[in-house]
């Protein structure tokens, strides 16, 4: 029995997202969810009571590869290897969660109101620190901080560029370990 419920809140979890992105957040009923899955709104109240549920659902099964890095990059000693092997794990974190990213992206007015915003907002924050050394200068740590942001920019508005997935994909990582190279001066 847990196994389907499991499937039944994946699904339910997959359509929200997927009407969120199509329709906007705000826009999106529980109701529209429910015709989506073919499933009455009882049975969708069962697994979950809200949006806001329902979104938190997500972050928190999505987030979790973050979370794991976070764990560990806190463990490891604050050098430039440890710092590339960072960027190279949140790549495979953002490409594995870019649904939810691009949901972000674009509901960034609904989502900064949730308890959602928050929480990622604070886990970017633990990361992009665990990019930097206290006595980095302003510049390096901006390098630092760009790096991340260029897995996102790479990840998310690059789509539309022409070129082979993979090549953007390794260019991308590229230039995020580049930066964070310039800012240990390596």
């Amino acid at each position: 029995m847990a196994q389907a419920r499991g499937n039944t809140r994946q699904r339910i979890q997959d359509v929200a997202l997927e009407l969120f992105a199509e329709q906007g957040y705000e826009q999106t009923s529980l109701r529209e969810i429910a015709e989506r899955l073919d499933v009455t709104k009882a049975a969708l109240y069962y697994h979950f009571k809200t949006k806001e549920d329902i979104l938190i659902s997500i972050f928190e099964d999505l987030a979790r590869p973050m979370d794991e890095l976070i764990v560990w990059a806190g463990r490891q000693p604050p050098t430039l290897e440890t710092r590339q092997e960072i960027l190279r794990r949140y790549q495979k974190a953002l490409l594995a969660a870019a649904p939810l990213f691009r949901f972000m992206q674009d509901n960034q007015a609904a989502v900064s109101k949730l308890s959602v915003g928050l929480t990622f907002k604070e886990r970017m924050i633990a990361l992009t620190r665990l990019l930097q050394d206290p006595d980095f200068s302003m510049a390096d740590k901006v390098r630092s901080i760009s790096a991340v942001f260029t897995m996102h920019a790479g990840t998310f508005f690059l789509h539309d560029v022409e070129g082979d997935p993979e090549e953007k994909r390794e260019a991308v990582l590229e230039v995020a370990l580049d930066l964070i190279r310039q800012a240990h001066h390596a």
